[in-house]
């Protein structure tokens, strides 16, 4: 029998090398791993992949909390397409077209020295430091234009979602080599409505997101729930505080942070980037990116449209794709959404006439023809459509009122003044899922949380706490276009609340080629109103009970019709969990830390003759 390998001087020789040389001779291109140093001498690891044999060809950077290995590694193989497939990589675009890849832990993540910190403020008050997420891509971008002799010398910073919001920190005193940005499905404000807060519902569902991209460097740190179903879970643990609290998220900066800031104060307003990037000026053609069934960030890609097109400077360099995807569902094949079929893969669409022309010319070759200024897919019709703009986000002019009418109903004429209240009873110990129970969190296997804004609403409008407000079957199309604006008059029993009010398009009864969506519920646009914040949404003010109060709302972007056979349909409820912390209904100073004596049911009373949704649409047309 033969022995162990020997090694010199005795013992055992080991099998594994002191380096493994990767044997890549067959590869399409080449890998390189460089730690990138910034001015404050932290390093940055920094993947970059260069089609083997390129010459003169455009880099585009990608910078990410989400590991920038994996990122580059979601298929074993030797081509550069394949090995992209997967989050934030597109690889018809980006290996198809030639592109250098470069993809970068941002600092404290992963691979990368220095300290994370969630969504880094920009320097200024908030950020005393010498760096951020600006500084670290321009000394990113300075770095690659020296270093890579394969590349033209220009630069284009695309990402999804925490991708996107380094993408647009990347406007603020830009590098001379950034052309181009494209921030899809970005983080831009996350109180007023992206990851955190909707109007000042915290959204709970983030919490194991927060204990685990910012528990530890490398997400070693994972969420631990006892109980299979969130909605027990959450409902289980009292307050969204306690829910933390149990779990030891007290150690977390930016748990401890959300905690002391529920209102909308300085901390959030000065890193509201949809405040800050108009102020600074728009320098470097941007193409915003938004999913119209985004259920993590359908706040910031329209808002910060908003607040840029005002400045004719911004406007000449600014675009916008709008198309019917949940969060970054315009990356890979998009079909169908959820249940619904659209008759084409938009995602492929937008990458093919929209994102990869605009790439193009500003990183290739400026003949290239750029898309129009405002792409958007209209869903029902299922077709796309060029603008100059967007509708405006309020309703001035060229809108339809669609009124609550007694008996549940919903129509173009406003009723009498008597046409009295509808009333529903919200009560804490049982609120209202977001979507049908169980409900499986983000990320774990079974969750639907992908594409739960999509999903039938027949369920909650099953329950005696949602109200339901319905049109006549239509027999023309009613086309609704940007933001619908919620004008709610109610009275509770509490002193506190919420408001969440849905748009939904009621399918037909029988639905011939598709007969599981007979009598389907889909959701266009909703959003939910923390009551206290009513009147500011910096300072909050207890609600005297059973006195009417306005509560006004805009909805995020629509851009759907509602076809003949179609009924519209408004729902309003007091609670949408757990996406949503449950408002006690007693006012506390800090729902986070509301005690369980607290949570008490409340009646509320909705005045049909002061409640209506202004939308930029055709009126509605009955039997």
């Amino acid at each position: 029998m033969a022995g162990e390998p020997s090694a010199p001087g005795g013992g055992i020789a080991p099998d594994m090398p002191d380096h493994f040389q990767v044997e890549d001779a067959s590869f399409d291109h080449v890998r390189r791993d460089v730690m990138i140093p910034m001015r404050d001498g932290a390093k940055l690891h920094t993947v970059i992949i260069i089609p083997k044999g390129a010459h003169g060809a455009p880099i585009l950077l990608t910078r990410t909390p989400y590991n920038a290995d994996h990122m580059v590694a979601f298929a074993s193989s030797g081509n550069m397409g394949p090995m992209l497939e997967g989050y934030d990589n597109m690889p018809d675009v980006i290996a198809d077209g030639g592109y250098i890849r470069v993809i970068q832990d941002v600092r404290g993540k992963y691979g990368s020295e220095g300290r994370y910190v969630m969504n880094r403020p920009l320097r200024g008050p908030l950020n005393g430091s010498a760096v951020d997420h600006a500084t670290d891509t321009w000394d990113t971008i300075e770095w690659l234009v020296h270093n890579l002799p394969e590349s033209n010398g220009k630069v284009g910073i695309i990402g999804v979602s925490y991708d996107g919001y380094t993408a647009i920190t990347a406007l603020f005193h830009p590098h001379p080599a950034l052309k181009v940005s494209v921030p899809m499905n970005p983080m831009v404000d996350g109180w007023m409505g992206d990851d955190w807060f909707h109007n000042g519902a915290f959204r709970e569902e983030m919490l194991p997101y927060i204990y685990e991209q910012d528990g530890t460097p490398k997400n070693t740190a994972t969420w631990w729930a006892s109980q299979y179903d969130s909605y027990d879970v959450f409902l289980r643990a009292g307050s969204a505080g306690a829910a933390g609290r149990v779990r030891g998220m007290d150690q977390i900066g930016f748990f401890r942070q959300i905690l002391a800031h529920p209102a909308y104060d300085d901390w959030w307003q000065q890193q509201a980037l949809d405040r800050l990037l108009p102020r600074e000026g728009l320098t470097v053609p941007t193409l915003l990116v938004h999913s119209l069934w985004d259920q993590e960030d359908n706040y910031g890609a329209i808002a910060l449209y908003h607040a840029l097109e005002k400045d004719p400077a911004a406007a000449s360099r600014l675009w916008l794709a709008v198309g019917p995807w949940n969060h970054g569902g315009e990356i890979r094949e998009a079909s169908t959404l959820g249940p619904v079929k659209l008759r084409s893969d938009t995602g492929l669409y937008f990458r093919r006439n929209i994102l990869e022309p605009f790439l193009a010319h500003y990183l290739k070759d400026g003949s290239v023809p750029l898309p129009a200024r405002v792409t958007a897919f209209r869903t029902g019709d299922n077709i796309w459509e060029n603008a100059d703009a967007l509708p405006p986000r309020d309703c001035a002019s060229g809108c339809t009122t669609l009124h609550l009418e007694p008996g549940q109903g919903l129509g173009a004429q406003a009723p009498g003044a008597d046409a009295g209240v509808a009333r529903y009873v919200s009560d804490p110990d049982h609120p209202v899922p977001y979507v049908a129970r169980p409900i499986v969190s983000k990320g774990r296997p079974g969750s639907n949380w992908r594409d739960w804004l999509a999903t039938d609403q027949r369920n909650m409008a099953a329950r005696p706490d949602v109200l339901s407000f319905t049109s006549p079957v239509l027999t023309a199309p009613f086309v609704v276009r940007g933001q619908p604006h919620m004008h709610l008059t109610a009275a509770t029993t509490g002193t506190d609340g919420d408001f969440v009010v849905k748009l939904i398009d009621v399918y037909p009864d029988e639905v011939a080629d598709q007969p599981e969506m007979g009598g389907y519920q889909l959701m266009i646009s909703a959003d939910i109103l923390r009551g206290r914040y009513r009147e500011s949404f910096a300072q909050p003010h207890p609600i005297p009970a059973n006195v009417a109060q306005a509560y006004d709302m805009v909805l995020p972007l629509a851009n759907h019709t509602f076809l003949p056979g179609h009924r519209i349909m408004i729902q309003i409820q007091s609670s949408w969990f757990p996406l949503y912390d449950r408002n006690p209904q007693t006012y506390v100073e800090n729902i986070f830390l509301a005690p369980k004596e607290a949570y008490r049911p409340a009646t509320v009373s909705v005045d049909l003759a002061r409640s209506w949704l202004e939308v930029h649409g055709a009126p509605v047309k009955g039997h």
